[in-house]
């Protein structure tokens, strides 16, 4: 396991860019939690990379990657993050971390209530033609099946990227808040946490409506659900990993079928938020992936998918 460098003031969410030429050189991406915060860079031995990191933003809170966004006729890589005093989404091309949001992207807009534009999470979805769709998360909402808001990501004509809103959608108990949410591109679901309730499922593509598949993860918490990340074992099976918070915990769950909880794992991240996977080998010292989670002493924890996995579940 490695522990990241620490970052200026609160780590809160990871996301894995996997370099296409070469694993090895894969880089993860993690938000620092402030009013003068950021979007730190660090290679797989946790160390930040100076050049690459941003400073500067307005509470970043969660970030997620996308790949093969075409703008000005290429395919490029891209990390969005939520930045929740500005309301917008932040948006930097993959590996050089240049700008391609021509200053932010504004959401939640005519949203009145307190807090109903504070960014929180964010999961991106990308089709099998190569759309790619934002979902941000906020503070809190309504309770009327429109919590989450739906965006297709487009190139704006000029080589920046746009949003254009597809639609509205998702429960909410009002109990807490959503903040993380996790897209499976391949299975084609999105599953948000639903705060001291459960996590919801619902198909990804706005074209196969609002209904809610299936509230899981119920039963068992001792707080807040947090952080979910996928592990793939092939194509369509494997199993979502959801944090336990207060019990320095993940639950982990099928992939496939009605989602059961299969095992739980304990780590040595404390209190931990976000967390990404990664499910194939990226070097020498993650032969069968990667998971990075958050850690509230300023950074991030990095661990090999067979010392998670156990004896219980499989590798890759």
């Amino acid at each position: 396991m490695y522990v990241t460098d620490p970052v200026q003031f609160d780590t809160d969410d990871p996301a894995i860019w996997i370099n296409p030429l070469d694993s090895s050189k894969s880089l993860i991406i993690g938000t620092d939690k402030d009013e003068n915060g950021g979007l730190y860079v660090f290679d797989l031995k946790g160390k930040i990379i100076k050049e690459k990191t941003i400073t500067g933003l307005k509470r970043p809170d969660n970030v997620d990657i996308a790949y093969g966004m075409l703008l000005n006729g290429k395919k490029v890589d891209i990390a969005v993050v939520t930045e929740r005093m500005t309301h917008k989404l932040r948006i930097y091309s993959l590996p050089d971390m240049k700008a391609v949001d021509n200053g932010g992207i504004p959401v939640y807009e005519g949203e009145k209530g307190v807090m109903f534009r504070d960014l929180m999470g964010i999961a991106l979805y990308t089709t099998k033609n190569g759309e790619i769709y934002a979902i941000p998360g906020r503070k809190t909402g309504p309770k009327d099946g429109t919590y989450l808001w739906q965006y297709l990501l487009q190139d704006n004509g000029k080589g920046q990227v746009m949003a254009v809103l597809k639609r509205k959608f998702g429960n909410y108990s009002g109990i807490k808040e959503i903040e993380a949410i996790a897209v499976d591109n391949e299975l084609g679901y999105v599953y948000y946490a639903d705060e001291q309730f459960g996590v919801r499922k619902y198909h990804a593509d706005p074209a196969k409506g609002n209904k809610e598949l299936a509230v899981f993860a119920k039963e068992g918490y001792t707080e807040d659900h947090e952080g979910i990340s996928i592990y793939k074992t092939t194509a369509n099976t494997g199993y979502i990993l959801v944090s336990d918070q207060s019990a320095n915990q993940f639950k982990v769950y099928s992939r496939e079928g009605v989602n059961k909880l299969i095992s739980t794992v304990n780590v040595s991240t404390n209190q931990s938020d976000g967390s990404d996977i990664y499910s194939g080998a990226l070097n020498a010292d993650f032969k069968h992936g990667l998971f990075v989670a958050m850690s509230d002493d300023r950074t991030f924890q990095l661990y090999r998918w067979e010392d998670i996995a156990g004896k219980v579940l499989k590798v890759n």
